[in-house]
């Protein structure tokens, strides 16, 4: 299987590119303080007869022969790459998917900035910490729905965590049963192979069979672990994501509504799903002790594709740089008397 894709090897060399316009600036100053010298020894029209052989045309396609070398060189410093080939590699792993609760109550400020930040930022950490386990992600309220399909590709699988929010799902509610379920279904038909299911939520669950679907999920062998954030004396739900409160979240009668972690809610549902329950709180989310419980598990062999080779494009770029070079210094910032008549560049 074939499928290109482009990348630098060292794309902090591209800060360099920054030189260009500065150099145009300078460029522009040198050729504006120059024409102004030039003014104030006469008029214009006899300077150009008093100096036949000067050029500012040439000097121009000059610099910008030489602005074009230097812009190529400092790409070619960069080591772009085209990958083609992908391989097939043999990794040691398990299969986790995160089912995050993605409901109003997880705007919630007990735990700083609010529940779901401090969800996706131990979220991001965990993955930072994976290596060879495949990963996958669901975010449920009322509905669950899946945002990263199992997959080895943690950069992307980052970029889709940090894009969560509780706009993703309109239907309200916590429906853990309906995302246990998804995920069940998410997972790889690879038999023999570790697969956990890691539930975040303050467990305000609004369906009944939650406990008993993780037991569905234990008996095929898959391992359920909760990590419960929120605080169980209750707290109010912002209305808006703003620093400053303005309002709070009120039921129809018009009181304000306050959201609860329903610890013992997740702790049943990891007992029944043979995991653990993890309580999260203000400096620590649980997900460092979740990563070593999930470290435990026995790794199995899968198959995993990777761009295996990548093809240095860099030779090109300095031959064509080399080649611009060898033009510049042909083209003389004077006229050439023999060749004055020549009209090339004016």
């Amino acid at each position: 299987m074939e499928k290109e894709i482009f990348r630098f090897a060292h794309k902090e060399y591209l800060w360099l590119l920054a030189l260009v316009p500065v150099m145009v600036i300078i460029y522009v100053l040198h050729v504006w303080i120059k024409k102004k010298s030039i003014r104030i020894f006469g008029d214009t029209g006899l300077m150009s007869r008093l100096m036949p052989y000067v050029s500012f045309t040439r000097s121009h396609i000059k610099f910008i022969l030489l602005l074009l070398s230097l812009t190529l060189l400092i790409i070619a410093i960069a080591g772009p790459q085209f990958g083609s080939k992908i391989r097939e590699v043999k990794r040691k792993g398990i299969e986790i998917i995160i089912t995050l609760d993605v409901s109003n109550s997880m705007m919630a400020r007990d735990i700083q900035p609010n529940r779901l930040e401090r969800a996706k930022q131990a979220i991001m950490r965990l993955i930072d910490q994976l290596e060879n386990d495949r990963l996958g992600m669901i975010v449920f309220a009322g509905d669950a729905y899946t945002q990263i399909p199992i997959t080895s590709d943690y950069i992307a699988a980052k970029m889709f965590v940090a894009g969560v929010s509780t706009n993703m799902v309109s239907k309200q509610g916590t429906a853990i049963g309906s995302a246990i379920e998804l995920a069940m279904k998410s997972f790889s038909q690879q038999e023999n192979i570790n697969k956990a299911i890691i539930i975040i939520s303050d467990g305000e669950n609004h369906e009944g069979n939650a406990v008993e679907i993780a037991r569905n999920a234990a008996a095929k062998g898959i391992k359920i672990y909760t990590v419960g954030i929120g605080k169980p004396e209750g707290v109010p739900i912002p209305v808006s994501e703003s620093t400053v409160v303005k309002e709070y979240r009120r039921d129809r009668n018009g009181n304000i509504v306050a959201t609860k972690l329903n610890e013992q809610m997740l702790i049943e549902i990891a007992k029944e799903g043979k995991g653990k329950y993890f309580r999260a709180v203000s400096g620590n989310l649980g997900l460092n002790e979740l990563y070593q419980a999930l470290n435990k598990l026995d790794k199995t062999e899968f198959e995993s594709k990777v761009f295996s080779e990548y093809e240095e494009q860099f030779p090109v770029l300095v031959w064509i740089t080399l080649s611009i070079l060898i033009i510049e210094l042909f083209i003389l910032d004077r006229k050439n008397k023999w060749l004055k008549n020549v009209k090339l560049f004016s």
